[in-house]
């Protein structure tokens, strides 16, 4: 028997943000502030800044694939964070990738509304998203406004959040972290909740920041990169909900552009982790 090293791996799924906070920007930067080889696959590329999205492009399909069949086929991956997903056709081409290749772990953040409003998703595409990616996830991360969109109902209080996950684990999905940062109050609560097992609770208090951008993106990505490094779904949401809040307290008196700001990805980054792999 012989023996290699070898990175432990993340696979960015998600669209370009020009502005660098959030998007595939975040994602490689949270990868690798914690301690994880990123690569990436491209789907859409936004013109994006700390006030808004002025213009979305959308990859072709065919790039899209080409782009996960080079890094899968020959690199692998120990974990899949997938982000903005235009439209149909590039759900589709997602899903097809994931089946063909069954990596273990796979984080769908589904990106419907970036932090300023703008709507990144094409309403047709909700349903495929649903119904192709939400069985092949690990875990599903939507914030509030994307989970009551999903639902069709609106969520006000950490009351509304157990009824939204449990309708959204009926709708097809493994496991579903309800991000809570939009409730008003000085606390946020966050709820995971998995099929057949009891829900589990994150409560925190508020970190007051004007540099918000890319939140979802941050947490989903270290989310993924846990997992890749082989902990458990409660513990991976757990570290990664303490990296957000690092990042976030580490960013709050920075100012970048005119709008919501970025995080500080890079508040407390980690030597890159190898595994050893017996062949």
């Amino acid at each position: 028997m012989s023996t290699y090293q070898q990175y432990v791996r993340v696979l960015s799924v998600a669209g370009s943000d020009s502005g660098g906070g959030a998007g595939i920007q975040a994602d490689l930067k949270t990868i690798s502030s914690l301690g994880c080889f990123g690569m990436t696959a491209i789907t859409a590329i936004t013109a994006q800044n700390t006030q808004g999205v002025s213009d979305i492009h959308a990859i072709p399909p065919a790039i899209l694939r080409a782009q996960m069949d080079a890094v899968l086929s020959d690199m692998g991956a120990d974990a899949i964070k997938i982000g903005m997903l235009h439209d149909v056709d590039t759900v589709m081409t997602v899903a097809a990738c994931l089946q063909r290749y069954a990596v273990k772990s796979v984080v769908l953040d589904p990106v419907m509304v970036a932090t300023s409003g703008a709507v990144l998703i094409q309403s047709t595409a909700i349903e495929a998203l649903v119904t192709q990616l939400f069985p092949l996830a690990s875990v599903v991360t939507p914030n509030l406004d994307e989970a009551a969109l999903l639902v069709g109902q609106d969520i006000t209080d950490a009351n509304d959040l157990l009824p939204a996950g449990e309708r959204l684990l009926g709708m097809g999905a493994n496991a579903v972290l309800i991000k809570g940062g939009h409730l008003p109050g000085d606390r946020v609560s966050d709820l995971l909740v998995r099929v057949n097992q009891d829900p589990v609770w994150w409560h925190g208090d508020r970190i007051e920041t004007a540099n918000t951008h890319g939140t979802g993106c941050t947490l989903s990505s270290a989310i993924a990169a846990f997992m890749a490094q082989g902990v458990d779904l409660v513990t991976a949401v757990g570290n990664a909900r303490d990296v957000i809040r690092q990042a976030l307290r580490a960013g709050a008196g920075v100012t970048t552009g005119r709008g919501s700001g970025p995080l500080n990805h890079f508040a407390a980054p980690v030597a890159m982790q190898i595994n050893t792999i017996n062949k």
